[in-house]
């Protein structure tokens, strides 16, 4: 998790020309800086059909799912059906671009909770090398609907 969170935080520096968080401390202490942070942060691989294998302690209590249901759960399974085919709409343009800002969208919890996204960033992940190795986004700002 430790190396996972400094690909999360050195590709979005990059990309964004900014930081997520203070990155102050070891990189343990950013890791877990980036777990308690207040803001939604989850990522998925670059499979076809990505897989989550990152979600902060807030991301996993508004999803409702545990680290272990999280890390299983292909992302697409964030949105709602009807809101599937605008969410692979924009990671490809994530994909395409290396980030947006601003994203407006619905997701859905485990339990079938709706809630609206009003300010989001997504942004392409990449190892040390500069390979892609998936997408991440964090959630700014959110409420229950």
């Amino acid at each position: 998790m430790i190396v996972h969170g400094q690909k999360l935080l050195n590709s979005y520096a990059a990309l964004l020309k900014q930081e997520l968080l203070e990155r102050s401390g070891s990189v343990d202490e950013q890791s877990h800086a980036l777990y308690e942070l207040a803001s939604i942060v989850v990522s998925h691989g670059a499979e076809s059909d990505p897989v989550f294998n990152y979600a902060n302690r807030i991301a996993q209590a508004t999803f409702e799912l545990d680290w272990a249901g999280f890390t299983k759960l292909p992302s697409r399974f964030s949105a709602e059906p009807v809101e599937r085919d605008e969410r692979e709409r924009l990671m490809n343009e994530v994909r395409t671009n290396g980030c947006i800002r601003n994203y407006r969208g619905i997701r859905i919890s485990k339990t079938g909770r709706r809630f609206q996204i009003d300010d989001a960033t997504v942004w392409n992940v990449h190892d040390s090398n500069g390979v892609l190795c998936g997408q991440a986004a964090a959630l700014f700002k959110w409420h229950f609907i």
